[in-house]
Formats: structure tokens, sequence, C-alpha cells
């Protein structure tokens, strides 16, 4: 059902709310001209709403920032904010909810897998009350075998030890109300898996389903090694049952030793077995401790450089507005 929306609410959906898009670019020069004429097309043609489009450029180093200032130079509705360097696609989807003054927010890649058309059918269903609408994949078509076969493994075990509800084969994009993007901004932690927050947050969410489509030029940003580190992030962030797996097997191991002894009738040698779990004990407590070590630093998850707002480049100056405190970015220059 629907959430039900307060008297403020109503206004702000009755009369021309403002849609923001979020979109997040890494190296993507290439196609970032063609991702924003097909946004603009879709967002002029929303009805009875204002929108605007804020673009993260997250360290790009192959021409997108230039790229980006001269749409923002020729349209007033683009935002820019630009990032020191390349931080990740989650830090910069945060920067992008945290820059974003829309009464509702959608977050989108910039490479046109995923097809802005379905940005129109978002908003009906937010105007309808949903705060959460979410898009998910029936299919993934250019992206090889093995991508896709660890995606589908790593949501349903996600879903299988997540502490509460996630959404299978649902990615970062999706609308957001006002209200919940407040809330994301807020939390504390630095290591954010926005996926999960969401999901964590617990507002009424419904879904909508579309294939996923091929890149429109250029090659995935999202290496092996960024898979892994998002997967390992998820996890963490979503579940405890890393923490209680190495006890689980260490109990599981000894009962099974107390056994076979019993069979043989002479003890296993220690080494057979204790040194394998003791690794597996140290590494999941490392995780962990990184974890921690990385919070009780305080650093912010991103660090901006500049902002661009209505074709002019924006002063560089501490920007608090929505942001957590101690885990607020910082701009460049700007004192702590």
């Amino acid at each position: 059902m629907p959430a039900t929306r307060t008297p403020a609410q109503l206004t702000a959906v009755a009369a021309r709310p403002l849609v923001s898009v979020v979109v997040p670019c890494f190296d993507e020069a290439a196609v970032i001209g063609e991702t924003h004429r097909r946004l603009r097309a879709v967002l002029r043609g929303l009805p009875e709403c204002e929108y605007e489009v804020v673009y993260v450029d997250d360290g790009s180093r192959d021409g997108t920032w230039d790229r980006l200032t001269a749409l923002a130079a020729a349209d007033a509705r683009v935002r820019l904010v630009r990032l020191t360097r390349n931080f990740g696609h989650q830090p910069a989807v945060l920067a992008g909810l945290r820059e974003a003054a829309g009464d509702a927010v959608v977050t989108i890649d910039a490479d046109l897998q995923d097809p802005p058309g379905l940005i129109a059918d978002m908003v009906e269903r937010w105007r309808a009350g949903w705060p959460v609408v979410s898009a998910r994949r029936t299919g993934r078509e250019g992206e090889s075998r093995f991508k896709t076969g660890t995606a589908h493994v790593f949501y349903r075990l996600l879903a299988a030890v997540a502490d509460h509800p996630v959404k299978l084969d649902t990615g970062d994009f999706r609308l957001l109300d006002r209200e919940v993007v407040r809330t994301l901004t807020l939390l504390p932690e630095s290591e954010l898996y926005l996926r999960g927050s969401v999901c964590w947050a617990g507002f009424p969410e419904t879904s909508l389903e579309y294939g996923r489509g091929p890149r429109l030029a250029g090659r995935t940003k999202y290496t092996l090694r960024k898979m892994a580190g998002l997967s390992r992030r998820g996890l963490l962030a979503c579940s405890s049952a890393p923490a209680r797996v190495p006890a689980a097997v260490g109990l599981a191991w000894l009962g099974g030793t107390a056994v076979t002894s019993a069979v043989r009738r002479r003890p296993l040698p220690l080494a057979a077995w204790t040194f394998g779990c003791e690794a597996v004990l140290l590494g999941v407590l490392g995780e962990y401790l990184l974890l921690v070590h990385r919070e009780v630093r305080g650093r912010p998850p991103y660090v901006v450089r500049q902002r661009w707002a209505a074709g002019v480049p924006a002063p560089a100056e501490l920007t608090a507005a929505g942001m957590a405190g101690p885990r607020e970015a910082w701009t460049a220059g700007s004192p702590r």
C-alpha cells in the first residue's frame, strides 16, 4: 500500500513538484551528451513537474568534466559536483543525493544501461503515494555470463543472510521521496551501501521491472575488484552473519573432530584443522576491524573539488546542508 502523505507533502506533489535526477559519472565523455539528451526528453514530458539534473564527476580523466560544464553552460537546470578523485560509485551517488533539491530524487547511471524512459513511470508511482520506487532487472543484455551469474548468486546470498529484507536484482536505479533522501543523508556511517540502506530504512516500496540494455559506448568501469568491493561492503553493511560464521564453523568442526576421533579411536593432528579455522576467523575479524577503523577516523566518504549551478562555478565553500555532523563532505581547501 502507498504511504499516507502529510499535508505539506501533498501540497508539494500537487503544486509542480521538483524532480531531481542524480547521475554519477566516471570517464563517461563518450556517452554523457546522449545521456543528457535522453534525460531531458523524458523530464520535459513529465506532467506538471519541474526538474533538475545533478551530475557528479567521480574523478574522471577523459574529458567528462569539460563535457559536463558545456552542458551546464547551455542548460540552467543542470547542476554539477566535481569530486577531487575517484571515490567510488556509492560515495558519488551519496554526493548527488546531498546536492539534489527535489521533492523526489531519481538515481541513474550515465551509461544508459538503465532506460531513462522508466523515470516517467517512477514519478507516476511516487505521485500515487509511494516513497520508494525501485527498478528490478529481469535481464542483463550485453553483460558476460560471469557477471550475470555472480550478480544472481550475490543478491540471493545477501537476501538469505541480511538482517532485514533486501530486494532481489535491484541496483541503484530508483526514485526516492525527499523524506527518504533526508533519512539516508543523515546516516552517520561513512561506508554506506545505499541499496541496503534504503531497505533498512523501511519506507513503503514498489517496484518496476525492466530489461537492462548494453552500454551505449565505452567499457564498463566496474572491474572485478570493484564488484568484489561492493559485495564486501553490502555483506558487512546488511548482515551480521559473517561475524557469526567462524564460531559456527569452529563448533561444527570441533563436533566433527570429536566424532571422528571416537570412531577412529585416536585423535586427529591439531594442525590438520586448526590453521584453516584460525585463518578464516582472523580474516573475518580483520574485515570488521578495518570497518571500525574507517568509521573511527571520521573521514567523509568524498571530498568536493568544485560545484556548478545555473552554468556558473559555485564558490568553494563548505556546504553542510543535509549532511550528518562529522561525516559531512568538505570542499577542498576549506577548513575542517
